[in-house]
């Protein structure tokens, strides 16, 4: 899915020459299809390099300065059999269809814990394969699977779903606004999926449009979720605000979604593989190859990890809005070991503290939702006490019977236990 952004980065936007890409894949068509679409790409670059697909893990490491993670193991099919449990309870206790959340909540801790038996062992083979890496991380739930990267001593950036798109995006607020998104000057502050606008003015005369942004959410044009939290911690939710609420108890006004997406559908992965064949066999310079390159470029996702990964390899100045990285002082209120999620100042490479301040009442939500996705990622390593201790602080789960939820969290284990031998009763 992401391959045809990836090269695009390295290649045309960053120029990087005689670079050597290894991709990690265990399907053979697959592996054969993306070394001859890399090739087609590489050759209409003119930039020398190569693309190597296998299905080796160790092979593929070997030396690498960047490692890009976006790995979310049977995500799909393991949240519908939670879905499922919980709807309809467990030994005959009643249901908690409100926790079925992709990244919250007591779905959103098993989701973790999956995902993190994967990024474990995934830094498993790193250690001894590339133990200096840089890892870019796409994987999910992003801010506890940067945790885990970062607990093991890699440098590690992510980026998740960005809060400048959606229902309550930069993009949205500016067309409200009757003005152009590229004309503002925005600052985000927050966590993974779990973002705030403390600022937003305008480049060319510095006006301010947060008072007019807080008066429409006051009166509920930004939605009752939005109206609700700035009267809370008076500020702004930017993004999807219905990840923001997988974070939080049961909102009167809030849903799950039944049926989130996980990764591409089946459909649009047919697609990707039509236009990567024709690509490959037609060549990318023009006719029916160069339109399916551009509409494989069309459907990519927004994030572009590559262009984030040069420019600290290649230790360049640069501003990246909403990155996941380690605190740091960007928010000084919160622990200096907390994964945030801020713009990324680069200075030669380096990430430069921004020292946002957040109303102290954010601060606070911000710190408790924190603690949840550290406890949460100790116990992916299999931690027992980090487990019962997220149970009983997470906010998600206030209202609830927390003994109950130890329970629930307990039989949901047992279902994925084949994915899960860190928590198995013989380990």
């Amino acid at each position: 899915m992401l391959l045809p952004t990836l090269l695009t980065d390295l290649l045309f936007a960053g120029k990087e020459r005689e670079a050597r890409v290894w991709m990690e894949e265990t399907n053979p068509a697959m592996a054969e299809l993306a070394e001859g679409y890399a090739e087609v790409i590489f050759r209409k670059a003119g930039l020398g390099g190569a693309l190597r697909a296998t299905g080796d893990r160790a092979e593929a490491l070997r030396g690498a300065n960047c490692v890009i993670y976006a790995g979310d193991p049977q995500a799909g099919s393991r949240f519908f059999q939670d879905r499922s449990a919980l709807e309809s309870g467990l030994d005959e206790d009643p249901g908690l269809t409100d926790q079925a959340r992709v990244n919250g909540g007591l779905e959103g801790l098993m989701h973790t814990l999956r995902a993190g038996e994967a990024v474990l062992t995934l830094c498993d083979a790193m250690e001894e394969a590339c133990p200096d890496t840089l890892v870019i991380n796409l994987g999910q739930p992003v801010a506890r699977t940067t945790r885990l990267f970062l607990d093991r001593g890699f440098q590690c950036l992510a980026l998740g779903r960005t809060p400048l798109k959606g229902a309550n995006g930069l993009d949205t607020m500016a067309k409200g606004l009757k003005v152009k998104p590229e004309t503002l000057e925005a600052v985000t502050a927050g966590l993974p999926g779990f973002s705030f606008l403390m600022s937003l003015k305008s480049r060319t005369d510095g006006m301010d449009w947060m008072p007019k942004l807080k008066q429409a959410a006051k009166n509920g044009e930004l939605g009752q979720l939005t109206k609700r939290w700035l009267s809370w911690w008076d500020a702004l939710a930017i993004g999807d605000v219905t990840d923001h609420a997988e974070f939080l108890p049961a909102q009167p006004d809030y849903r799950p979604e039944e049926k989130p997406a996980f990764g591409e559908t089946v459909e649009r992965r047919k697609e990707r593989i039509r236009y990567m064949h024709t690509v490959r066999e037609q060549g990318a310079d023009g006719g029916e190859g160069a339109m399916a390159q551009l509409l494989l470029l069309s459907k990519a996702p927004p994030v572009r990890p590559v262009r984030l990964a040069l420019a600290v390899l290649r230790k360049e100045d640069g501003r990246y809005p909403a990155t996941v990285h380690k605190n740091r002082g960007d928010l000084p209120q919160l622990d200096p070991d907390a994964v945030v999620e801020t713009e990324l100042k680069l200075k030669a490479g380096a990430p430069e503290p921004q020292g946002i301040l957040v109303p102290p009442a954010l601060a606070e939500i911000l710190a408790e939702v924190d603690e949840t996705n550290r406890l949460a990622a100790r116990a992916a390593t299999g931690d027992r006490e980090a487990l019962r201790e997220c149970i009983e602080t997470d906010p998600a789960l206030g209202g609830l019977d927390r003994l109950y939820c130890q329970d629930v969290a307990q039989a949901l284990i047992g279902l994925h236990a084949d994915m899960l031998p860190r928590w198995r009763e013989d380990e």
